[in-house]
């Protein structure tokens, strides 16, 4: 397992114990806790016990052990309706550098996220070429 916090990091001095939260879950790999700013009751956040600001920076067993955890507390939290975020990057709306994901209950329209889709109009033609793009790439990473 590798593992690695960082000395300035708001979610590692959370994960510490050195600055409090309201602890959801924890596991060997994982910290679950309840957002400070939520978009609705019940909002938390699951965060790797490992700094990276990008997901593909992250090892992969405390991926595996981030979502299970995410699950598990969507059940708990019984919410009909949620969304399940992670955000890389400052354009993308990432306000913490360290790898997190939102669990938002979604119980009206009124609260929870609100999402505004800017979809691209691509032809077939562009399509197959992002994909030649994409397939080449991983080619070499898989």
């Amino acid at each position: 397992m590798t593992s690695k916090l960082a000395a300035d990091c708001i979610f590692c001095k959370i994960i510490q114990g050195t600055i409090p939260s309201s602890k959801v879950l924890e596991t060997k790999l994982s910290y679950a806790f309840l957002d400070l700013q939520p978009l609705s009751k019940g909002h938390v956040l699951v965060i790797p016990k490992h700094h990276a600001q990008f997901l593909h920076q992250v090892p992969d067993e405390h991926l595996a052990d981030m979502l299970p955890v995410a699950k598990k507390i969507a059940a708990a939290l019984g919410a009909e309706n949620y969304n399940v975020l992670q955000n890389n990057g400052s354009l993308a709306h990432q306000a913490v550098n360290h790898v997190h994901f939102h669990i938002i209950p979604k119980p009206c329209e009124e609260q929870g996220l609100g999402v505004r889709w800017n979809s691209l109009k691509p032809t077939q033609e562009d399509l197959k070429n992002t994909l030649q793009e994409i397939q080449k790439k991983l080619e070499g990473n898989v």
